[in-house]
């Protein structure tokens, strides 16, 4: 039965022994309740509505919906539920898109174990915790994509074609390529291949 002043937390992982070792970690400590945990972000978005933790710590990438995906969906419908990610992405472009989306701690795999715990209680008080030198490159390198041209290149760069994105996406082939021209142009390389490349390097993807 979970005490009433106990942070109530629900762990999203896609690896089993991750997402172990992280709800071991956590109920070790006394004001932490650990309610439950998913394998996958689509599983992890029906937990969310059923068991209203306070908080969500979350990976990343993960099968279905990713960690971010999860973030912007809190935030749209208005869950009153904190997200904390821990990822092995210590990229900029990651840690901006969810800062974007509402995000308030982001942590790395590799951090001290210890750092976890304490990261969760000051988020969930309504602070931030992030890797300071992570939060200073992620406003110094602004991610120079919409949401648009991102789900595009995403595409792109699985190497659907121009009319596979363009159904895929409900558009016009002379949209997409236009899209993709556009991306191109902005991050200043010489194709699509190479743009998608590019923007995983940077987290924009």
């Amino acid at each position: 039965m979970t005490t009433p002043n106990k942070i109530r937390v629900l762990i999203a992982e896609d690896q089993a022994m991750v997402r172990g070792a992280l709800a071991a970690l956590l109920r070790l400590e006394n004001d932490i309740d650990v309610v439950g945990d998913a394998a996958d972000g689509e599983i992890a978005w029906r937990e969310l509505q059923r068991l209203k933790p306070d908080l969500l710590l979350t990976d990343i990438e993960m099968p279905g919906l990713s960690g971010l995906d999860l973030a912007q969906r809190i935030q749209r419908h208005e869950l009153p539920i904190k997200v904390a990610i821990v990822t092995t992405f210590g990229r900029a472009g990651f840690l901006r898109r969810a800062l974007d989306a509402g995000v308030t701690g982001y942590l790395l795999k590799d951090a001290p174990a210890e750092q976890l715990a304490e990261a969760l209680r000051q988020v969930h008080r309504g602070g931030r915790a992030i890797d300071p030198q992570l939060a200073m490159a992620a406003w110094t390198e602004p991610d120079p994509l919409n949401d648009r041209e991102r789900q595009v290149l995403r595409l792109a760069g699985d190497g659907l074609s121009s009319n596979e994105i363009a159904g895929r996406l409900n558009l016009s082939q002379g949209t997409v390529r236009n899209y993709l021209s556009e991306i191109i142009g902005k991050l200043g390389v010489g194709n699509r291949i190479e743009a998608a490349r590019l923007a995983r390097q940077k987290g924009w993807l």
